[in-house]
């Protein structure tokens, strides 16, 4: 069976068969029926034309990190707004030696100063206002003063100071739509004038964890398992760019179920196990007790095969992951990553490729995604533990690499999905 063979590559990988070049998109699998599944290029493809941008809205700079630009950051003052000092010393007028004036000197912030002719001197803070007439900056560890006289070597014009208007023009674009708000792109746009930001929101996200066999605490017991999917999809939901509202924990009640998901109120909603069809995986009834639209029912890919896509009543989006943990984080990032980023309205990551260090064995039909290491930039070092219910070699990895069917030999380049970190 092909799970039996996804079994067989958990611990270890073998030697390769001869090395193949990955096709763009390989054939389709099938699924345990038969039926034909999407390719995994295919199924990410589907996931990203599932949604819409979420309507703008405006925030607060403190509130705006992660979220992304809605329209064009444009400056609202020239940058910087006037002239200004770029080192303490004396602002100078002219050729030295120069007469002090203005004895308590210029500070940042402070009222413009009093103008200066030839041959005078004041002294002057980093980013204060440059006094009008002053020609530049004379550094404080240059200059000499004696008896009111300040000596020192001539600076060129424009020395150290920085002009009205060197950073930017008002009206100048510095960021462009779609450019997700980090750190040192808030405080731009507060040196650029603004006090609120036109964003997309992060999607609200709520996760529905299924299963009766899974515990929340203590050890496993009885038959019955910690539940791993929980503590995690929540944190990498959030690291692809969601906003997590609430985890719920429901078991194999199919009516809990179908009300959770009737009710919520989040922008997607996804389900932890149950995509499958065993006695107690409601998942699919339920959806289609909602008339939802079945968008992608199972991937040619492993782990995660039976992960799923659907579309409720109203346009929401629903990814069903495998309850096995790899096969999870293999879906959250085959279908919920470039959902998120559709949401958001934000663009693809770049791809990144490496070169592996050793052999990995392929499936003979579908995708595999495995996890790596980078020792360096341009190395892919394949990890153990890599079985569908395994995290030990995830915990451990920086990315999964993308395998063709039938395998890779070692020094093939290989495309890489890089790991979110919340």
């Amino acid at each position: 069976m092909i799970d039996d063979f996804d079994d067989a590559l958990a611990l270890a990988n073998g030697p390769a068969p001869a090395a193949v070049a990955a096709p763009a998109e390989p054939a389709p699998g099938r699924g345990a029926a038969g039926r034909e599944l999407p390719g995994w290029e295919t199924a990410r493809a589907i996931a990203h034309r599932a949604a819409r941008p979420l309507p703008p809205r405006r925030l607060p700079i403190d509130l705006a990190l992660g979220h992304t630009l809605a329209a064009p950051l444009t400056a609202l003052t020239d940058l910087p707004a006037f002239d200004t000092s770029a080192m303490d010393g004396w602002a100078v007028a002219g050729p030295g030696p120069w007469r002090l004036t203005g004895a308590a000197g210029v500070l940042a912030g402070a009222p413009r100063a009093e103008p200066l002719t030839d041959g005078q001197a004041v002294p002057i803070a980093t980013g204060a206002r440059i006094p009008s007439g002053a020609t530049a900056v004379l550094r404080s560890e240059h200059g000499t003063v004696a008896r009111g006289q300040l000596s020192g070597p001539n600076p060129e014009p424009g020395a150290d100071v920085r002009p009205r208007g060197q950073e930017c023009r008002t009206g100048t674009e510095l960021l462009p739509a779609r450019t997700t708000l980090t750190p040192a792109a808030l405080g731009l746009a507060a040196a650029a004038g603004y006090d609120q930001l036109a964003v997309r929101p992060r999607p609200r996200a709520e996760v529905l964890v299924l299963g009766d066999e899974l515990l929340f605490r203590g050890l496993p017991h009885d038959g019955r398992i910690r539940d791993a999917l929980g503590p995690m999809t929540g944190p990498w939901l959030t690291a692809l760019g969601a906003h997590t509202l609430v985890t719920r924990r429901l078991g194999d009640d199919a009516e809990a179920l179908h009300e959770a998901i009737s009710t919520s109120r989040a922008d997607v909603i996804v389900t932890t196990g149950s995509t499958a069809a065993g006695p107690v995986d409601h998942l699919r009834a339920v959806l289609r007790r909602l008339d939802a639209q079945l968008l992608v029912s199972g991937v040619a890919v492993r782990p995660g095969h039976p992960m799923l896509l659907a579309e409720l009543p109203g346009g929401v989006p629903l990814v069903g992951l495998p309850g096995n943990p790899l096969a999870a984080v293999s879906a959250l990032l085959t279908l919920a990553a470039p959902l998120l980023c559709a949401l958001a309205d934000r663009p693809a990551p770049e791809e990144a490729w490496a070169e592996l260090t050793d052999a990995v064995r392929g499936h003979p039909t579908d995708t595999r995604l495995v996890p790596v290491r980078r020792p360096a930039p341009e190395e892919a070092r394949p990890l153990s533990y890599a079985g569908p219910a395994m995290l030990r070699g995830i915990a451990a990895a920086s990315a999964l690499a993308v395998i063709p069917p039938g395998g890779a030999e070692a020094h093939t380049r290989v495309r890489l999905l890089d790991l979110p970190h919340a």
